[in-house]
């Protein structure tokens, strides 16, 4: 505990905390401005420490997030300069991001990279396009309602891009099975389903014969459609938690007269239920943007520099942390001039495999919407471990 708040309290006194990492010979010096949720002003108060016991959870990730992004930093080999880093607390009360614009504290930022969401996220981007500079996005699923900026590159891919994923593993492994979309009522739910519909039917005429079912309390009509002889596919369209769980053990019911095979949303992975010895032996797929065993020699370094600087084991956002500033300061560093056109070097990947596209929300743009990572893994989650399944 007294190393997390040591970097706490560095940030807070400092407000921002400059990293450097100096490469002999220093030619160029690359300024990036990284961006996490810290709360520094709800944490302290008048520079007193206010949580005695323990550390409170709202600012965890964020922390989490930029004890990986120091991590990288100081590992990062750069031949052909220098990185001078600002972790900023995209929460701060004062200096807030609004502030830090107005007052032309980022007027020199080759790179902004951020673990952002909301309005933070709208403002970055904003700001970034203003600027012609890359802005990275590197948690959140979501683009903020944002068009016509090519210079913010969504990392953690949407939930329409795993939709588009889904229907791609579908019609080459199940162009020929029972498929059905299974629902409830809800916003989201409609989103998901409107997905799945313009996809199949971009081109006109249906690819594949996707019947969406409806359900309320029971799952009763379920059964009524599927054929003993067959697989059939069941694709979960909902972030529910407690739909997600019903409709699993609805198909675990009849799974043994009926094979199934269910793929639920991205966010099925964190839901504990399904890691219980309730659903032993029924695989659970969902797609995943990131995936990282944390058996290669870099994540062991991670774990090892974290546990001996912080006493604890690093957490997934210090993985993507590191991810982000390891492997867009790369980049940047090789290609200041074409940054936008090696997204997709093979050589810079550090855990994930990314695949960035333009997105073009209506057929009529000329200008990308944004960037996005199009590149999603099949995970199966089975008997309480998590593997990859395509």
């Amino acid at each position: 505990m007294k190393q997390v708040l040591s970097i706490i309290a560095i940030l807070y006194f400092a407000n921002s905390k400059v990293i450097a990492q100096d490469v002999k010979p220093a030619t160029k010096i690359f300024h990036i401005a990284i961006f996490a949720p810290l709360f520094l002003d709800s944490v302290f108060d008048g520079g007193i420490y206010q949580y005695s016991k323990g550390f409170p959870k709202f600012s965890q990730a964020g922390l989490d997030f930029a004890q990986g992004a120091q991590i990288a930093l100081d590992s990062l080999p750069l031949p052909k300069g220098s990185v001078e880093a600002v972790i900023y607390d995209s929460k701060a009360d004062g200096e807030n991001i609004a502030w830090l614009i107005q007052n032309k504290k980022l007027e020199n930022v080759d790179l902004v990279i951020g673990s952002v969401k909301d309005a933070d996220l709208i403002q970055l981007a904003a700001f970034a396009k203003q600027k012609n500079i890359p802005f990275i996005s590197s948690t959140s699923p979501n683009d903020g309602g944002i068009t016509a900026n090519p210079f913010m590159i969504i990392q953690q891919s949407s939930l329409r891009a795993h939709c588009e994923a889904i229907f791609s593993y579908l019609l080459q492994n199940h162009g020929n099975d029972k498929i059905f979309l299974c629902r409830k009522k809800g916003t989201q739910e409609d989103k998901i389903a409107e997905y799945f519909k313009n996809i199949n039917e971009g081109e006109g005429k249906p690819l594949l014969d996707i019947q969406t079912l409806n359900f309320v309390n029971e799952f009763s009509q379920l059964k009524s459609r599927l054929d003993s002889n067959t697989k059939s596919i069941v694709i979960g369209g909902s972030l529910n938690d407690d739909f997600a769980k019903a409709l699993a053990n609805a198909c675990i019911e009849i799974n043994e007269s009926y094979p199934i095979e269910i793929i639920g949303m991205p966010n099925w992975e964190s839901f504990a239920d399904f890691k219980k010895s309730d659903y032993k032996d029924f695989p659970i797929l969902y797609t995943a943007s990131y995936s990282n065993a944390k058996t290669d020699i870099l994540s062991k370094k991670i774990q090892s520099i974290y546990s001996r600087k912080y006493k604890g084991n690093a957490s997934e956002m210090c993985y993507k942390g590191f991810e982000a500033v390891y492997l867009f300061t790369k980049i940047l560093a090789k290609f200041p001039n074409g940054f936008m056109n090696h997204l997709n070097d093979s050589n810079t990947n550090v855990f994930s495999e990314f695949n960035f596209k333009p997105v073009f929300l209506t057929k009529k743009n000329t200008l990308p919407d944004y960037f996005e990572n199009k590149h999603l893994y099949f995970m199966k989650l089975l008997n309480g471990k998590v593997l990859k399944a395509w």
